[in-house]
C-alpha cells in the first residue's frame, strides 16, 4: 500500500470511528493492515498538530487553551470509549479495561472540540475503567482552567466535579434525580 492509502485509512478511522474490521472490508485489505496503518500514521498526524481556520497549529493541550482564550472559542469536552479486545488470560490488568458504563473492554480518550465540532485535541488513551473526571484531572485540564480563567468549556455529566470547582467557566447539565422515596418522578 502507498503512503496515501495508509493516510486515507487512518483519516477514515479517525473521522468516522469505524472499527478496523469494517475498514478492512471497505478497503479490501486485512485487519492487521488497517491496525498497522493507524498505528503508524496517527503519531505522524499528532506530531503535526491540528491546524485551525486561522492557520495556528495546536500541538499541546496548553496550545488549545491559549487559542480558545485568544479567539474567544467555547470548547466542548467529552470522553469517548473505544471497544478493544480483551487481554489474554494470565495477563495482569485484565479487569482494568472493563468499562462500568459500556460493560465491555474499552479504552477511553478525552476529546476537546470547538463549537463547530472540529477536533482540537485528543488525550492519552486510558483503560476503560478510568472515570471521566479522573482522566480530566490526569490530563491537567483542571490546572489549565486556573491558568486561563476566560476559557469556557461545555462538558457532559461525567465532569460534574469540574463544573463545581470552576463555576461560570465550566458548564455541565444538571444531575437527574433518581426515582425512589422522597423524590418526584
Amino acid at each position: 500500500m502507498t503512503l496515501l492509502d495508509l493516510v486515507v485509512i487512518t483519516l477514515a478511522h479517525l473521522r468516522t470511528g469505524l472499527s478496523h474490521d469494517a475498514l478492512a472490508v471497505a478497503f479490501g485489505v486485512d485487519r492487521s493492515t488497517v491496525t498497522r496503518a493507524v498505528g503508524q500514521v496517527r503519531p505522524l498526524l499528532a506530531g503535526r498538530g491540528c491546524a485551525t481556520a486561522t492557520g495556528v497549529r495546536l500541538r499541546t493541550l496548553a496550545d488549545v487553551f491559549a487559542y480558545a482564550a485568544a479567539e474567544g472559542v467555547t470548547l466542548r469536552m467529552d470522553a469517548t470509549e473505544i471497544r478493544v479486545r480483551r487481554p489474554r488470560a494470565g495477563r495482569g490488568g485484565r479487569k482494568a479495561f472493563v468499562s462500568g458504563k459500556a460493560r465491555q473492554n474499552t479504552i477511553k480518550s478525552t476529546v476537546i472540540s470547538d463549537g463547530n465540532g472540529a477536533t482540537l485535541w485528543c488525550g492519552t488513551h486510558r483503560p476503560g475503567r478510568v472515570h471521566d473526571h479522573t482522566a480530566v484531572r490526569l490530563e491537567g485540564i483542571d490546572a489549565l482552567l486556573d491558568a486561563y480563567p476566560q476559557v469556557r468549556i461545555l462538558v457532559d455529566s461525567g465532569c460534574q466535579g469540574l463544573a463545581k470547582n470552576h463555576p461560570g467557566q465550566v458548564e455541565a447539565p444538571p444531575l437527574k434525580l433518581r426515582p425512589g422515596p422522597g423524590s418526584r418522578t
